[in-house]
This record gives structure tokens, C-alpha cells and sequence, in this order.
């Protein structure tokens, strides 16, 4: 009987638990997949599973993550052979499917899509979610017909894992990136990433007017909350935002005022579920246009045995981009 390692949650009488532990292939839910999971990361949504902070998880145990790269072992699905290389993002895994934070993961096929050409599974998942959910938001205001023409951008949460990776796409594009942190300390990392204003997250986070003055074009917000609502109220004319994310909250306290005075367009943004060719197109594009030396820089590579400190330590805002777990 084989057995892998995995970080484990329990919920029961006994409280809400996590820790490494070892399951059998047994244990593995339904899917025509298997795969040898080499690298797996910490996502915000992550940092929810593993503290309890949030009901992410929906059945017990569970094993957290995501995200995952790593080859296939086995197969039934025609699209996918052993040793074929694979990336995960969303479909429920590590919620209501066992995840990524695994050596092994079985899964359906049609949620894999293989790893892009030009990049490794490090790199897949130092993108991971946070970074494809980054690219899903730039091409949505493509497709609304945002240009760097219009103005500036402003990108919210920008030191985070969808932020940081929105920065260096974003200006790669020709942007003019303004970056919303609340970690000045960052400044640097961000202007790094091609960041040409940084402003303080405090600007954005509490209650604001209905409208205000006009000051960038379109935006990339995974805050939510009175951050998003200030961001609708300061956008231009005819402009854009592109929605993903709720760290504030799930709350809008906004007004109509800046869609029925101004124009402006709310863009929601979904990764978990985007159709398989929105994802091929986004991963497509992530290994085109992110700049390799950027993406470096904003990552860090942790070993497997550091990742439930990791998924606490995002929820307190002291992780900076993007973190890969190395499983080993």
C-alpha cells in the first residue's frame, strides 16, 4: 500500500486541527488523473483553509493548496499520458476535492491544463493562482478596451500575490502603474516590478464620497470592500475595474454615482470555474509576457514542512508576492 505526504485538516468535536500527515493512494478521491505534485504555493484563499478563518474548506479531512505542477503518473483521460507535465488551478480542490499541498493528487482531466511551454512547474505555480487570477483581470480590461493610453491604473493589495504580479504585467503592457499598498516598506519591491507611483492603502480603505476626483483610468482591486468602492468613485470617465478579490471584505459600500455619472464598468473576474479556453489563453499569455526576471523577484521558495506557517503569515499581510512550496 502506498502512502504520500500531505498537510492534513481535521474538523470534529475536538476543534479545527491541522498537520502533516501521511495518506494512502486509497484515500484519493474520484478523478481519471493522478499526479506526482512537485511544487504546490500559498494563495491567500490558502491561508483561509489552513486557519479556519474563513469556511473554506467544506468536507474533512481535507488536504489544503489550490494550486499544483507536477507530472502525471496515470491516466484515463485521452488528453493527458503519463509523464505529461500539468498545472492546477481552482475546480474546488483544496475546498471540497483534496489539494495540492500533497506529493500526490488525483483529479479530473479536464481541470489540468498542461504547463505552458517557456516555464517550469517553479515557475507555474510562482504564478499559481494569484498571478493567473492577475491575467484574467488584465485581459478583462482588454476586452472592455482599456489601453495605457487613458491614463494610469491603479492596483490595489499591490504587494500581494495578485498585485505584485498585476504591477509587472501591467507595466510591461505600457502602463502607468500606480501601486495601493499599506507596507511602505515595499516601495522599493514595488517600483522594482515597474510601480511608477506607490500610495498608501489608507488613501482608499475607509468610507469615501459617492464621487470623487478623477485619477486613473482603470483598475486591477483584490481588496473589495470601501477599497473597491473608492476605486469606482475615483475612476475616469468611461473607465474600468477589474474585481477579483476580497482581502478587506465581501462588502461593496458603494453608490451608482460612478456608473450611471461616469461610465464606469465593474468587471468581475472568476478564476475557480473560467472556462478551460479563458485558461489556456491566460497561462498562454503568462508565459509570454511575464517578465521572467520580475516574476524571480517576486517570489520565494519555502520547503514543504514551512507552508502552514506560510498560510498564517499571508492572512497577516507579511508575505511579499508570491510563495512556492517545494513538496520533495
Amino acid at each position: 500500500m502506498s502512502t504520500f505526504k500531505a498537510i492534513r485538516i481535521d474538523k470534529d468535536e475536538q476543534g479545527y486541527r491541522v498537520a502533516p500527515a501521511q495518506f494512502r493512494d486509497e484515500d484519493l478521491m474520484d478523478g481519471d488523473v493522478t499526479v506526482r505534485v512537485s511544487h504546490s504555493t500559498i494563495n491567500y484563499k490558502d491561508g483561509l483553509a489552513v486557519t479556519g478563518k474563513s469556511p473554506v474548506v467544506r468536507r474533512f479531512p481535507m488536504i489544503p493548496g489550490i494550486d499544483f505542477a507536477g507530472v502525471v503518473e496515470s491516466s484515463s483521460n485521452p488528453d493527458f499520458k503519463p509523464g505529461d507535465a500539468v498545472v492546477l488551478n481552482g475546480w474546488g480542490v483544496g475546498e471540497t476535492h483534496l489539494g495540492g499541498l500533497a506529493q500526490r493528487a488525483r483529479v479530473k482531466g479536464d481541470w489540468l491544463i498542461p504547463l505552458p511551454a517557456g516555464l517550469s512547474a517553479e515557475q507555474a505555480m510562482a504564478i499559481g493562482t494569484a498571478g493567473y487570477t492577475a491575467m484574467l483581470s488584465v485581459m478583462a480590461l482588454e476586452k472592455h478596451g482599456a489601453k495605457p493610453a487613458d491614463g494610469p491604473v491603479v492596483v490595489t493589495g499591490a504587494a500581494g500575490g495578485v498585485g505584485s504580479v498585476a504591477v509587472s504585467l501591467l507595466a510591461s503592457a505600457g502602463w502607468k502603474v500606480i501601486a495601493s499598498t499599506g507596507r511602505p516598506n515595499e516601495a522599493g519591491f514595488l517600483t522594482d516590478l515597474g510601480a511608477a507611483e506607490i500610495i498608501d492603502r489608507a488613501e482608499l480603505s475607509s468610507p469615501g464620497r459617492p464621487l470623487g476626483k478623477e485619477r486613473w483610468a482603470a483598475g486591477v482591486d483584490s481588496v473589495g470592500s470601501h477599497t473597491l468602492a473608492n476605486v469606482l468613485a475615483q475612476t475616469k470617465y468611461g473607465g474600468a475595474v477589474a474585481a477579483c478579490g476580497l482581502a478587506q471584505g465581501m462588502d461593496l459600500p458603494a453608490s451608482v454615482a460612478p456608473f450611471i455619472l461616469r461610465g464606469v464598468s465593474l468587471l468581475g473576474v472568476d478564476s475557480v470555474m473560467a472556462p478551460k479556453a479563458r485558461r489556456l489563453e491566460a497561462w498562454s499569455r503568462l508565459a509570454r509576457d511575464l517578465d521572467k526576471a520580475r516574476l524571480a523577484a517576486l517570489t520565494s521558495v519555502i520547503p514543504f514542512d514551512r507552508a502552514i506557517q506560510a498560510a498564517g503569515l499571508i492572512l497577516e499581510g507579511k508575505i511579499r508576492g508570491r510563495v512556492v512550496v517545494e513538496i520533495g
